[in-house]
């Protein structure tokens, strides 16, 4: 259940992360470049949530948890 949390948590984090960088986008139509847009996206704060729940999406998939919640078909102890 903890697994399931942290995955969702992670996944509101990257998503409210991109919908920023996605909204910092404009920047570019009123006439600024792209370098001064990539300096302007790694100092907001907000931009590093999508960096975090990336990590912690990743880490609630592939960290192994310590007890077996497999289908047991025979003899189960």
């Amino acid at each position: 259940m903890t697994r399931i949390f942290f995955f969702l948590f992670g996944f509101g984090l990257m998503t409210l992360g991109f919908v920023y960088i996605i909204l910092y986008l404009n920047l570019l139509t009123i006439g600024y470049n792209f370098p001064y847009y990539v300096n302007f996206i790694i100092r907001r704060i907000e931009c590093y949530f999508s960096i975090i729940g990336l990590i912690i999406m990743n880490l609630s998939v592939y960290l192994k948890g310590d007890k077996n919640y497999g289908i047991c078909l025979w003899h189960c102890s």
